[in-house]
């Protein structure tokens, strides 16, 4: 039992956590790059990542058995969502804050995103077919990831240029 559920629940709460944080984090990017100003829907988007990160420590091994790459994903999208918060709440993206927080919070985007083609490559069967192994591995999943880098780099320059809130 996981927060008073069954490990199978717990789960699936942190599985639709994730997957809305992630839709919720692609409609704050590309609002960035319409320089709209971040409002309730980033919010959103940064509590749902934070909670993304931290229910990722419950899910067994723990990190006090064995301290897995998903866990040092997850430390560093805290440390990334937390510089975000500063720079979007106690800073108002003032001054260099603002691209502070473009780069931050699309970085955690990226490693929720990264973990996400993970997954689909570890639970769908017609996806680990292809890219067998876990982790998964093979050309197939090495293109798969290679493309959601470059867009999202991509993204994060065309963030940090544009988004200019007012």
């Amino acid at each position: 039992m996981i927060l008073g559920m069954s490990l199978s629940t717990f789960v699936l709460v942190h599985t639709i956590i994730s997957i809305i944080a992630i839709v919720a984090g692609f409609i704050v990017m590309f609002g960035m790059l319409k320089s709209t100003r971040p409002g309730g829907l980033a919010a959103i988007f940064l509590l749902l990542t934070i909670l993304t990160s931290a229910t990722g420590f419950l899910i067994p091994p723990l990190v006090s058995d064995k301290l897995l790459p998903s866990h040092i994903i997850g430390a560093l999208s805290l440390v990334l969502l937390l510089i975000a918060c500063i720079a979007l709440y106690a800073m108002k993206l003032s001054g260099s804050w603002r691209w502070i927080y473009a780069v931050t919070a699309l970085l955690a985007l990226y490693f929720n995103t990264f973990v996400l083609v993970i997954q689909g490559f570890l639970k769908i069967p017609a996806l680990t077919a292809i890219a067998p192994g876990n982790p998964p591995s093979g050309p197939v999943f090495a293109v798969v990831q290679g493309v959601v880098l470059v867009f999202l780099v991509l993204m994060i320059i065309g963030a940090v240029r544009r988004f200019r809130p007012v």
